[in-house]
């Protein structure tokens, strides 16, 4: 078990904000050393599962009308023949004694019954459609949008909720950054001297280190 359960990679309330040329610069080192390394970024790493791709299957009908769209975007469906309820037209009159003469006439009198019978059939069921609508559409339209308000009172709720928590989560970040801002500050300043004090002793090294190399030169002549 780590004995470091917290992070403070990103430390936007401790932190100073870099300027554009510093951010850059950093970019261009990172970039430098990835290109060096020889990693691919442009391929995902092993670890990562390929996503699945989705091949949807279509049937004849839909994709006839997707290669009709495709060759005529503007064009309407035509899979419903909306003539047979339109006003259909009688075939003209004969003697009934004459029928018999003309059979072609007769198949034309029999096509209009039954587009005469198809229409009837559809008038009567958007009557009846109209009639369950006209007596229970008002009720069945406001007990849709009472449960459509259910509905959004319970996201509303829940994203109320989840801001709620967020900004619980950013105090407590907050709080925990500006905690040990002081501590930080401290660790860096001390890093800073540290440092100083390194590049101080580096410096006076190579100083007596000339003056040996003097002294040394001055005795051999």
């Amino acid at each position: 078990m780590p004995l470091i359960t917290e992070s403070y990679d990103s430390l936007p309330y401790v932190d100073t904000h870099l300027d554009e040329p510093s951010l850059a610069a950093a970019q261009a080192v990172i970039n430098a050393d990835i290109k060096s390394a020889g990693i691919d970024t442009s391929a995902l790493h092993p670890a990562l599962i390929p996503a699945a791709r989705y091949n949807p299957i279509f049937s004849d009908f839909v994709e006839r009308e997707h290669a009709r769209l495709d060759d005529n975007p503007a064009s309407k469906l035509s899979g419903i023949d909306l003539k047979r309820y339109e006003d259909l037209e009688a075939p003209e009159n004969t003697d009934p004694t004459s029928d018999e003469d003309k059979p072609e006439l007769l198949e034309r009198w029999n096509t209009a019954l039954k587009q005469a019978y198809t229409s009837s059939e559809y008038v009567q069921g958007r009557l009846t459609q109209l009639g369950l609508l006209e007596k229970f559409g008002k009720n069945a339209w406001l007990v849709g949008n009472s449960q459509l308000e259910d509905i959004l009172k319970g996201i509303e709720a829940e994203l109320a909720d989840v801001r709620k928590q967020q900004e619980e989560v950013e105090m407590i970040r907050r709080s925990r950054q500006e905690n040990v801002h002081g501590e930080i500050t401290t660790l860096e300043e001390t890093w800073k001297k540290g440092v100083g004090r390194v590049l101080e002793t580096e410096v006076a090294a190579e100083g007596l280190k000339q003056q040996i190399l003097e002294k040394r030169r001055a005795g051999a002549v």
